[in-house]
C-alpha cells in the first residue's frame, strides 16, 4: 500500500480517555503529567466517587473514549474487559454514565477484551447500539499449551444474545462520531520483526491450525487538533509498531502525539522482540506513550527506560485529558 491519504479524520478540539478496566490499580502513586489524572484527583473533582468499596482490576481491557469537536461530543466504549462485572462496577463507582455509549468497538476476539459485552449492552439500554466487530472474531479459537494440548478461548456471543444492540461486521476502516474516531481495520504487516502470535490456533474443518496472524486485530485512531495523532491499541497482535505506521499512513497525518494500550510484549516469544520495539517507537516519537495490560512488566519497564518524558504507568480509573 502506497501513502496516498485514504481516509479523512476529522480534527477533535479535544479528548478524554478514561481507563475502565485495566490489569493494574495504582491510585497512590502522584502523576506528574498535566494530561493524566488518577481516580482519586479526578472524581474528587465531581464529587461522585466511592472508595468504601475500591475499583476493581483484571487480566483484561476496556477504555470509555469521549471526543469533543466544534458541533459535537461522542462517547465510544473500546473493548469490555474479560468479566462480566468489571467495568459495570467500575463505571458506577466512578460515577460513569455507560448510557452515553453511542457505540463500541472490539479490538479482537479474545474473552479478555469481549467478556464484559453483554452486560455492557444491557447497561447502555440502546436498540440498535452498533458493536464493531470482524468476522474472525467469530471462530473458534484457542492457544497451544507447551504439551501440545489446546487451551479453548471463549466464544464471542452470537448475534441474537447481543440484541438489542446490533453486530457492524466489517474488515476495512471504519469511521465513528462524526468521523472523528477511526477503527484502522486489518492492519498488514510493515516490520520484520512484529510476527503475530505462534501459539495461536484457530480450529477450522474440525481440525486446530496454526493462526499466528489475528487479522481481526484493530485499533482505534483520532486526530487531535494541531498535535497529530492519539492511537489506542487492545493488545496489538499485529505489532504495535505496524498499527501506529498503519494509522499514519491510512490518515495521511505522520505526527504521532500518545500512543496507548496494550502491545503484546509479554511471554516468552513476544519479549525477544522488546529491544526493536521499543526502538522503532522511541523513533516514532510520541509525546505520550502508556503502555498496559498484555505490555508486560518487562517491555513497560524497557518503554520507561528509553523515554521516560513520555512514559505513563496506566491504572484503572486514569483519566486521560487531551487538547
Amino acid at each position: 500500500m502506497n501513502k496516498k491519504q485514504y481516509y479523512t479524520l476529522r480534527e477533535a478540539n479535544s479528548v478524554e480517555i478514561l481507563s475502565l478496566i485495566d490489569n493494574s490499580l495504582d491510585f497512590l502513586s502522584s502523576i506528574d503529567k498535566e494530561q493524566v489524572q488518577n481516580v482519586r484527583k479526578w472524581t474528587k473533582e465531581k464529587k461522585q466517587s466511592d472508595f468504601s468499596r475500591l475499583l476493581l482490576a483484571e487480566h483484561g481491557f476496556s477504555m470509555l473514549i469521549r471526543v469533543f469537536s466544534d458541533t459535537s461530543a461522542h462517547s465510544i466504549l473500546f473493548d469490555t474487559g474479560s468479566s462480566p462485572e468489571g467495568v459495570i462496577v467500575n463505571a458506577e463507582r466512578m460515577g460513569v454514565n455507560l448510557s452515553d455509549i453511542e457505540a463500541i468497538v472490539l479490538s479482537h476476539g479474545h474473552p479478555d477484551h469481549s467478556g464484559g459485552l453483554l452486560s455492557v449492552v444491557k447497561a447502555v439500554k440502546k436498540p440498535g447500539l452498533p458493536i464493531i466487530v470482524h468476522e474472525d472474531m467469530f471462530k473458534t479459537r484457542g492457544i497451544v499449551n507447551t504439551d501440545g494440548t489446546i487451551r479453548r478461548h471463549e466464544a464471542l456471543p452470537l448475534d441474537d444474545k447481543v440484541k438489542p444492540a446490533r453486530y457492524v461486521r466489517t474488515k476495512q476502516p471504519y469511521l465513528l462520531a462524526d468521523n472523528t474516531i477511526f477503527v484502522t481495520g486489518e492492519i498488514p504487516s510493515q516490520t520484520s520483526f512484529e510476527k503475530g502470535l505462534s501459539q495461536h490456533r484457530a480450529l477450522i474443518d474440525g481440525k486446530w491450525e496454526p493462526e499466528p496472524w489475528l487479522r481481526d486485530d484493530r485499533a482505534i485512531v483520532i486526530n487531535l487538533r494541531q498535535k497529530g495523532l492519539i492511537v489506542l491499541s487492545g493488545c496489538g497482535h499485529a505489532g504495535i509498531v505496524n498499527t501506529v505506521l498503519f494509522a499514519k499512513q491510512i490518515t495521511g497525518i505522520d505526527e504521532v502525539y500518545a500512543v496507548m494500550g496494550g502491545f503484546h510484549l509479554a511471554g516468552k516469544e513476544p519479549e525477544s522482540r522488546i529491544s526493536q520495539t521499543v526502538g522503532e517507537l522511541k523513533r516514532l516519537n510520541p509525546k505520550l506513550i502508556a503502555p498496559s495490560h498484555c505490555t508486560g512488566w518487562r517491555g513497560i519497564y524497557a518503554i520507561y527506560q528509553a523515554m521516560p518524558q513520555a512514559f505513563m504507568w496506566n491504572s484503572v480509573g486514569n483519566l486521560y485529558r487531551f487538547q
